[in-house]
């Protein structure tokens, strides 16, 4: 009953975490609206307070807003990379715990070592976090087993094997959610960038083409046009893929932790229980 209680529990939330990273996509696709309308969009950024005007020379605002219709969407991903990178920060941030997870999980081993394990569940506590959630699983399995002479030792070791991986499993969603956001808006800005670009150079070319002398304003536009689309979407993208790696890396550590108490823990038992023999 309580399996099936945590499972609706944990398809609650993960309903309601997929429904905030559409909403902030949506919301910010708006706000990216809003921005290039009336921030880079506003009179004050142009020659006669006119949009259609060149910018006020060293006015920046202005120059990206000559960047078209693709400004809006380079906008909204590089919010989205802002936002999801301090909502990935701050989750990771709980998932860690209240202190130095290497330092928690040598404390760890030192106390299971020493066959205090119920001092180390109260460290667990005290930790608070993922890698403490998965530790102190396996720490209860291991006191619950210890006084057990019914049951063989290599099942013994197989049922908190289990119960470490089933509490990691529970966890690692938590721990990776919304990195794939992070990897897509890479890919999406790279190509946005690239589409922004190709579309400036074919307005570029075709003001190059005008019968008699060309289009100057018209080349100069579409050639501003080009260059600050590759400078947004290259920008977002590398910042994205640079908080990809960090989270990536972050994660990595945090696993790390889990699978050293994962096995003090088990290698303790065995040889305790052997030792019973």
């Amino acid at each position: 009953m309580k399996t099936q209680q945590s499972s609706s529990s944990s398809s609650l939330a993960e309903s309601l975490k997929s429904g905030f990273a559409a909403a902030v996509i949506f919301i910010e696709i708006i706000i990216g609206v809003l921005i290039w309308h009336f921030v880079l969009g506003n009179p004050d950024n142009f020659v006669g307070g006119d949009p259609n005007n060149h910018p006020v020379e060293g006015n920046f605002l202005g120059i990206f807003y000559k960047g078209g219709y693709l400004v809006p969407l380079a906008i909204a991903l590089l919010l989205m990379v802002f936002t999801f990178a301090i909502e990935r920060a701050f989750t990771l941030g709980r998932a860690k715990g209240k202190g130095n997870v290497k330092a928690f999980v040598q404390r760890i081993r030192l106390l299971v070592a020493g066959g205090s394990i119920t001092q180390a569940v109260a460290e667990c506590d005290k930790q608070k976090g993922s890698v403490a959630n998965v530790v102190k699983a396996g720490l209860l399995k291991y006191n619950e087993l210890s006084n057990n002479n019914t049951i063989e030792l290599e099942k013994k070791v197989t049922m908190i094997q289990k119960d470490i991986e089933e509490t990691t499993q529970l966890e690692m969603p938590m721990l990776e959610k919304n990195l794939v956001i992070f990897a897509t808006v890479a890919s999406v800005a790279t190509l946005l960038g690239l589409l922004g670009t190709v579309l400036g150079m074919i307005k570029a070319f075709s003001s190059m083409a005008q019968a008699g002398a060309p289009d100057s304003v018209g080349l100069a536009t579409g050639i501003s046009e080009a260059l600050i689309n590759t400078a947004l979407g290259v920008g977002t993208s590398a910042l994205a893929i640079i908080f990809y790696n960090l989270f990536t890396s972050k994660i990595d550590a945090l696993t790390h932790g889990i699978d050293e108490a994962g096995f003090s823990i088990v290698q303790n038992f065995t040889a305790t229980q052997q030792g019973k023999l």
